[in-house]
């Protein structure tokens, strides 16, 4: 891939050649165009999308745009611009609220092509989707704080000036996001940046564009053309969304975000950045681990097939609890089903891209050259199944620290789990990573979780707890260290998308009485 392929292409998961094809159109499936200014346009080339739990089998087709498309959608925005951003936040709630009304009719068909162009079992791509609709009106809860400012008073003794500090938005923003959760991702920042009086493209993953493709554009016919565009397409042809745009909020790997900062450097684009996690589950010795627990952890671990950036992705587990835990993790895995998404009896879908299984049996593979105690389960599908991306899951007990499978992001289904035995220990080994999305506590006692989830080097962090499914979709959400810059949801994620005004206004009459 060119520089720019991979900058825009790469998501949470290792970099890698991305499956789909890009060819002519072709007859059947799922077919979705660009959405430029209010109209919505095909292209003669087209992304054919594969289906990852069936070799061979195309979902359908996404317009595949060109530079001068790109242009044409910065263009719209830019035009949309002025108008939206002269309205007030109330006004742009309420047309915002008119769009995303009616949003859930066909969330059973979204979920469904979801499901097929990503791998992951129905059930989730359903959840997907609602978790957009949930965040979009979220975020239009925030309207009466958007637009308030505030006044610095006159200091007795200084210049005599008060100073009203506003807040202005950015301009056009590009909303880029992964194929894991695409639908839900985008719904942390695309209704922030709305609300805050920008105007904005979704760039939807070339490998699963169709189901984000169809609820975008559901909701932008139904703002004023311009405001909301979708583009997809081969990645060479979009550095325009990078460098031509005012600010880029990016959802990737870690290698993706270092190249989006540097294509956004060109031009001083802004950028947010949500990046790969290396997430720590912290188990004391007095965690409950009864089967509620244990159910919380194992969703944490193995939800999406293990391709969530804030899944657990180490488990650090008192020494006197081991045990507890790795029986806890065996039992369910014994029950887990490998299948295909949109079958009912499925509970753990194929990894989306073969570069992705390659790069999980490899680090697998590792730690069984190293003597690790690697177990798996299940049985991988046959049939029409047979050569798709699917993986046994599997948990590697006390290997070494140094293994791949600890120190890099696994975005798959297997973890490490090591045993430690002190807190101070725990803490130091849970922070020891490139990485700090997020991290859990688990634990019996308030004051240990409050002791330890503060010291824990994230954005966020859970007592009891652990995972996606279970995040306050309130609270600001991003990372540390090399897990990214910025934050999304709540009104910090609305201020991420505006920029601050100060009007000063000095006292003419106490300036003289000064001067005298």
């Amino acid at each position: 891939m060119t520089d720019v392929e991979n900058a825009v292409v790469s998501t949470n998961a290792a970099d890698g050649r991305s499956d789909t094809v890009v060819g002519s159109p072709v007859g059947s499936g799922v077919r979705t165009g660009l959405f430029i200014g209010g109209e919505e346009r095909f292209t003669p080339e087209v992304l054919r999308i594969a289906d990852p739990g069936k070799p061979g089998v195309v979902v359908g087709e996404a317009a595949s745009a060109s530079p001068g498309d790109v242009s044409d959608a910065v263009a719209a925005a830019r035009s949309a611009f002025p108008a939206w951003a002269a309205l007030s936040a109330q006004e742009r709630a309420g047309m915002m609220a008119d769009a995303i009304a009616g949003i859930a009719e066909e969330r059973d068909a979204d979920a469904a092509i979801l499901s097929q162009e990503n791998g992951k079992i129905r059930f989730e791509s359903w959840v997907d989707a609602l978790v957009f609709e949930i965040r979009w009106d979220l975020a239009l809860m925030l309207a009466d704080q958007v637009d308030t400012g505030h006044t610095l008073p006159v200091v007795p003794g200084a210049i005599p000036v008060s100073t009203e500090v506003s807040y202005q938005p950015l301009g056009v923003v590009t909303v880029i996001v992964p194929f894991n959760w695409p639908i839900a991702i985008l719904g942390a920042a695309l209704p922030h940046a709305l609300l805050a009086g920008n105007t904005a493209i979704v760039k939807p993953p070339p490998s699963a564009p169709l189901a984000t493709t169809r609820v975008v554009q559901r909701v932008a016919a139904k703002l004023p053309p311009g405001v909301l565009n979708v583009v997809t397409g081969r990645d060479e042809n979009m550095a325009g969304l990078i460098t031509d745009v005012d600010k880029v909020c990016f959802t990737g790997s870690v290698n993706g975000g270092k190249r989006i900062m540097q294509m956004a450097s060109q031009t001083l684009t802004r950028v947010t950045l949500e990046l790969g996690g290396n997430d720590a589950a912290v188990i004391l010795d007095d965690a409950i681990l009864d089967d509620t627990h244990l159910d919380r952890l194992y969703a944490a671990i193995y939800d999406t097939t293990g391709q969530i950036c804030m899944n657990a992705k180490r488990v650090f587990v008192h020494r006197s609890r081991l045990n507890e835990v790795v029986t806890g993790l065996e039992q369910r895995l014994n029950q887990a089903v490998i299948g295909y998404g949109l079958d009912e009896a499925t509970t753990m879908g194929p990894l989306h891209q073969a570069a992705q299984k390659a790069f999980v049996e490899d680090i697998i593979q590792e730690a069984k050259d190293a003597g690790a105690d690697v177990r798996e389960y299940g049985e991988l599908p046959t049939g029409d199944l047979a050569g798709g991306n699917f993986l046994r899951p599997a948990i590697i007990v006390d290997p070494d620290p140094g293994l791949r499978v600890v120190t890099q992001e696994q975005f798959g289904p297997v973890i490490p789990i090591l045993p430690f035995d002190s807190e101070d220990d725990a803490v130091r080994l849970a922070n020891d990573t490139w990485g700090g999305l997020c991290g859990s506590v688990w634990t019996a006692s308030p004051e240990s979780a409050t002791r330890v989830g503060s010291q824990l080097v994230c954005g966020y962090v859970w007592v009891n707890d652990h995972g996606a499914t279970r995040l306050d979709l309130r609270a600001p959400f991003g990372g540390m260290k090399q897990s990214g810059i910025g934050r999304e949801q709540g009104i910090e994620g609305i201020r991420a998308f505006q920029d601050t005004r100060a009007i000063a206004t000095i006292d003419p009459t106490a300036l003289a009485q000064m001067a005298h």
